[in-house]
């Protein structure tokens, strides 16, 4: 069976090029990757980074996927289903 949040998710303008958000706001720029929300666009540090700021943004959000936003990378993670496409 296919996650049907993976199937919806389209591609927003991303609200930052190469940096994540949530890190930045805070001072820091210790990120390890970076993810996109597919939803808004919010772009957020991935769960090797020390903050974890994608995974934060679905708790405060609810919105369910994002993408890796790393050069070459398109693959994506439905964080409802916990299943990547």
């Amino acid at each position: 069976m296919s996650c049907s949040h993976l199937d919806k998710a389209q591609e927003p303008v991303a609200l930052s090029k190469d940096e994540c958000l949530g890190c930045v706001a805070e001072g820091r720029a210790d990120w390890v990757h970076l993810r996109l929300c597919l939803d808004c666009g919010y772009v957020g540090c991935c769960n090797s980074s020390p903050r974890r700021h994608a995974t934060l943004h679905f708790g405060e959000t609810s919105h369910p996927v994002m993408r890796s936003y790393e050069p070459g990378e398109s693959w994506r993670w439905c964080f409802v289903d916990e299943e990547i496409g």
